[in-house]
């Protein structure tokens, strides 16, 4: 039987491989057609990509794998001298100790600094290979060596430094398994063992199938490690270009949004532009001639005042179908038919105690109002109270579509009187809307985002304020402020009182904002 090669040999780097400095040199400047140009391009060597660090978190994880290895390998070391591994050197265990631990040190700072990390992994090798070469066969070193290179092609950031260093490595382990074929005396055991063919225990000379499994093993392991980093490098490559992609889809996604916004709300301006100028110029016509006419011809007259009601409720009909074809908003007040939703008046600050107590699916609310003095909210005009309601509307709809929430407030405030804020908008003051919710966001329920943008339109018109977000004690908040207009400006609403016996329970009283829960 052949005698098992000795130790030192076992496994060492890859002797097959031809990459040197030289050749990486080439590869970096060799044409992108060829096989060189190509390597190049897989090794990233004129890649514009460089690889983020592994980070504090990364390194701390780093120095945890050195301090393992160096417990793994003063264990494996010992265990080695209790089997007799270390029996015919003539340095002391405790040196052989200290040598073999040291040697792990550099894998603290594996990913901080890959190449300084191989170089001196690697020299230790090469120091131990030729002083006490019974620690290199041991599975700790093995499994540093292969680490080593590894995260060198994994985590190099300059990668022409990578394919020098990592080529030098190579040349020099190369050249260190060369001289041990050549002069070391184990190899004459295995001559004096099996001196002719016909001591041969197989087909191929003992000595020769030394040399090549020696070979194999070392491409097969550390030109495993090299395949294993360089794919590593090129799939975070990958991972971190089509992050970027996302983004860029996502911006130029947005982009498109808007402009798709902006060039719907042209058109409808346009289609605006020409309903009212052309249902305007009929109603002065119509006028005009109703005034020629009015005391020789009463019936005549009639007839153009009667145009002139209907041109006007086209015009106002025709222009609410152009808005709700840019963003459709629900009443909240029924399934009205459209002949219907065209006469009815529209909603303000009376219906909100109605909104509250409608139907929320399973949702708790309550309403508050709060007036100062009381009968303020009657001097809040009709185009605000609008947009008061829609902005309750929108946002009572994102509590049920886009949120955890199980309970809800709204809450009106109408304060006249400068004395409470410093803003000089709200010098006649102010009234106000207030929705809190008591969750949090519902994933994978992201809307289109038109719902606050409406908000926020319409408190613009206004030149109110808005605040959109959540709530630090947990919830979400949507509160808008708008400023009222001085007292002698403040047309009384024409809007008709809502019947005894429709106003709803939860309208409270001004003085006390006694909060009264909304029916489910």
């Amino acid at each position: 039987m052949a005698a098992a090669p000795p130790p030192p040999a076992s496994r060492q780097p890859d002797a097959g491989r031809p990459a040197d400095a030289a050749s990486a040199r080439a590869a970096a400047t060799a044409p992108a057609g060829s096989t060189l140009g190509r390597l190049a391009d897989w090794f990233g060597v004129d890649a514009d990509w460089e690889r983020v660090p592994a980070g504090q978190r990364g390194y701390r994880r780093d120095l945890l794998l050195g301090v393992g290895f160096a417990v793994f390998a003063a264990l494996s070391i010992e265990l080695g001298h209790s089997m007799g591994m270390f029996e015919d050197i003539d340095v002391p265990m405790w040196l052989v100790l200290v040598l073999g631990v040291a040697s792990t040190v550099p894998l603290a700072w594996r990913r901080r600094y890959p190449l300084i990390s191989l170089v001196l992994v690697y020299a230790a090798w090469f120091a131990l290979g030729l002083t006490i070469p019974a620690v290199t066969m041991l599975m700790p070193m093995q499994i540093m060596y292969f680490v080593a290179m590894f995260t060198a092609v994994a985590w190099a950031r300059d990668r022409r430094a990578m394919l020098i260093v990592v080529s030098a490595c190579t040349m020099v382990m190369l050249g260190w398994v060369v001289w041990m074929f050549a002069v070391q005396q184990g190899i004459e055991t295995i001559l004096d063992e099996f001196p002719t063919p016909a001591d041969w225990p197989g087909q191929v000379d003992p000595y020769l199938a030394n040399a090549i499994y020696q070979v194999i093993m070392n491409i097969a392991f550390f030109g495993g490690a090299v395949l294993a980093g360089q794919m590593q490098w090129n799939a975070a490559r990958r991972r971190e270009l089509l992050a970027d992609q996302t983004v860029t889809i996502e911006r130029q996604a947005a982009a498109l949004t808007d402009q798709a916004v902006v060039t719907e709300r042209v058109r409808i301006a346009r289609e605006l532009h020409d309903v009212v100028a052309h249902h305007v110029s009929v109603i002065g016509i119509q006028a005009a001639a109703a005034r020629r006419v009015l005391d020789r011809d009463p019936a005549l007259a009639a007839e153009a005042l009667a145009t002139i009601e209907r041109e006007s409720r086209e015009g106002v009909t025709q222009m609410r179908n152009l808005v709700g074809t840019l963003r459709s908003v629900p009443d909240g007040g029924g399934s009205a038919g459209p002949d219907t939703a065209s006469r009815a008046p529209e909603p303000g600050l009376a219906d909100l105690p109605a909104l509250a107590a409608a139907d929320h699916d399973g949702l708790d609310t309550t309403f508050r109002q709060v007036e100062e003095p009381p009968g303020a909210a009657r001097d809040v005009p009709d185009p605000m109270g609008l947009s008061l309601y829609r902005t309750a509307q929108e946002a009572m709809a994102n509590v049920r579509k886009h949120s955890t929430a199980r309970s809800a407030t709204v809450t009106l405030r109408v304060v006249r009187g400068p004395e409470m804020l410093a803003d000089e908008r709200f010098a006649h003051g102010f009234a106000e809307v207030e929705v809190l919710d008591d969750g949090r966001p519902r994933h994978g329920t992201s809307g289109s985002g038109l719902g606050q943008l409406g908000i926020r339109e319409r408190v613009s018109t206004h030149r109110g304020v808005v605040e959109i977000g959540p709530r630090a004690t947990g919830g979400y908040r949507v509160r808008v402020r708008l400023p009222l207009p001085a007292p002698e400006d403040a047309a009384p609403s024409a809007r008709p009182e809502p019947r005894p016996e429709a106003r709803p329970q939860a309208w409270t009283d001004a003085r006390t904002e006694a909060p009264t829960e909304a029916a489910r």
